[in-house]
């Protein structure tokens, strides 16, 4: 259509000037018109139509029309030489537009064949295309309508739609650029199996220059550095300097440990920011292995921290990701939540910055996980745990370890996240299309879910809570788990933690209209 369009104006173009080439080649060749003087001239009736171009004199001023005409010539010529030039120009956009469109629509095939070859569509909405304005504006985009001229009204809005397209493709494609550099971040500290997880960790790796990892070791334990340092230029390894006992509290000396990984998370957390001076980073400790697509899932979601203020954390950790509470089918199913899950997680320098002034002596990830620090934000985690630990010596003392760690289960499948449209995690769209999917589920009495008979279907099923102890006694009878951390139950979302039970999708949720979490139910 638009080839079609850019001939006929070509084809016009050409017969009017052709015509007054021609006009202007006959003016110029015409008989000798006569002595002026004698009459009329040659041609019947001449006194009277070239009498306009009379002199003072009273003669024909033949020679001053013909100029006249010939400058008017000129100046359609000089107009049809700039429609040509907006021509080609137009020529040249709407080539360049083709060939994007031409682009994207390969791109959206690519996209919809993944969707297809997907098992099944999961409990919540994961596809959302880019919004009906930006479609709009990509249309006419592609089919652009001939201006002669616009105005700087229309140039502005131009651009502004342009820009408007460029950051809804890059939601769709939700994939960190090249350039975009990930480093790695592992805190070790005595742990000699800490090769466990560099080996994952290496083996995984797309991209040394994309991903860079450095290893921060406290403690000074000679064994462990020598296993780091086996790594040669693979890892950079750094130490943390200051190997003291920290005065606290009497009856905070058993916490000691607590404090030093208080430290050494500010100390080399300052070091990748302040003088490797990343953008960006992904901390995993050194008991934690990784899944396969674990770069992938952090370079997809890269694009999705940078973009949403309400997000500020990504993590590849699932509390309540043990075997019988995931869908194995679903290893592309991710959600928001409000909980800080920590075990793998990615954070901006610009995070950094505000929380570093603050940075706790103490018990780090609990104090994350106050109002104070989250701010309403929520972070980014899967269905499946992209990491898993099998440290239980710390200085946890193994707790949790035992009764829920242990069971977490690692997510195998390579899920391509990158070619994946991921902006139905943006608050917006995310918030709409949860609440819809929460509270349009049947209420059940966690009896039927137990018993299981009277049910059909693999849900979702909704049980309702609404006290912190009944929230509590719930959370145990299902086997999910029931602790609470400034009132934010373990991976709940506006209060409400999914999972499955016995094959079928639950929401322990609490009566429709939630507000906010109440911090004296920790």
């Amino acid at each position: 259509m638009v080839r079609k369009k850019g001939s006929l104006i070509l084809c016009g173009a050409f017969l009017f000037v052709a015509w007054n080439a021609l006009l202007l080649l006959y003016l110029w060749g015409r008989p000798p018109i006569g002595r002026l003087g004698e009459g009329g001239g040659a041609e019947p009736g001449g006194k009277e139509e070239w009498g306009v171009g009379r002199g003072k004199a009273g003669h024909v001023n033949l020679a001053g029309e013909v100029i006249r005409l010939a400058e008017e010539v000129e100046v359609q010529l000089e107009t049809q030489k700039k429609l040509l030039k907006q021509i080609e120009s137009h020529r040249a956009v709407w080539a360049r537009q083709k060939d994007v469109g031409k682009r994207e629509t390969v791109d959206t095939k690519d996209v919809k064949e993944e969707v297809v070859r997907q098992p099944s569509k999961p409990p919540l909405p994961l596809k959302d295309s880019v919004d009906e304005k930006a479609q709009t504006a990509l249309q006419h985009t592609q089919e652009p309508v001939l201006t002669v001229a616009p105005d700087s009204e229309q140039q502005q809005a131009i651009k502004e739609i342009k820009e408007e397209i460029v950051e809804k493709n890059k939601l769709v494609t939700s994939a960190a650029s090249p350039e975009v550099v990930i480093p790695i971040l592992v805190i070790a500290c005595d742990r000699v199996t800490v090769k466990r997880s560099l080996d994952r960790l290496i083996q995984y790796r797309p991209s040394p220059q994309q991903h860079p990892i450095i290893v921060s070791q406290d403690c000074g334990h000679a064994e462990t550095a020598r296993v780091i340092g086996s790594y040669g230029d693979q890892v950079t390894h750094i130490s943390q300097p200051d190997l003291s006992d920290i005065r606290v509290r009497p009856e905070h000396r058993k916490f000691q440990g607590y404090y030093k990984i208080a430290r050494h998370y500010r100390w080399a957390l300052n070091q990748v920011f302040n003088t490797f001076s990343q953008s960006t980073v992904v901390i995993v400790e050194d008991d934690l292995e990784v899944a396969p697509d674990f770069f992938e899932y952090f370079r997809a979601l890269y694009p999705i921290l940078r973009s949403d203020p309400t997000l500020w954390c990504v993590s590849a950790w699932n509390d309540n990701g043990r075997d019988a509470l995931v869908d194995p089918s679903k290893a592309e199913l991710l959600y928001r939540t409000d909980f800080f899950p920590g075990l793998g997680w990615m954070l901006l320098k610009e995070m950094w910055d505000e929380l570093e002034p603050k940075w706790p002596l103490a018990f780090w990830d609990d104090w994350m996980r106050q109002p104070e620090q989250r701010k309403d934000r929520s972070c980014i985690r899967p269905e499946i745990s992209r990491t898993i630990t099998f440290g239980r010596k710390g200085v946890s003392l193994g707790q949790f370890f035992d009764q829920y760690l242990r069971y977490i289960k690692l997510n195998t499948q390579f899920v391509p996240f990158t070619k994946q449209n991921l902006s139905y995690l943006l608050k917006e769209k995310y918030d709409e299309q949860f609440i819809k999917e929460v509270y349009s589920a049947p209420l059940v009495k966690i009896e039927e879910l137990q018993q299981g008979g009277s049910l059909r279907g693999p849900g979702p099923y909704r049980v309702q809570y609404s006290s912190r102890d009944s929230f509590k006694v719930f959370a145990r009878n299902l086997g999910v788990m029931d602790d609470l951390k400034s009132g934010v139950p373990r991976t709940g979302y506006r209060g409400v933690v999914s999972f499955l039970y016995r094959g079928r999708r639950v929401f322990l949720a609490p009566p429709e209209g939630w507000m906010q979490y109440d911090i004296s139910w920790s």
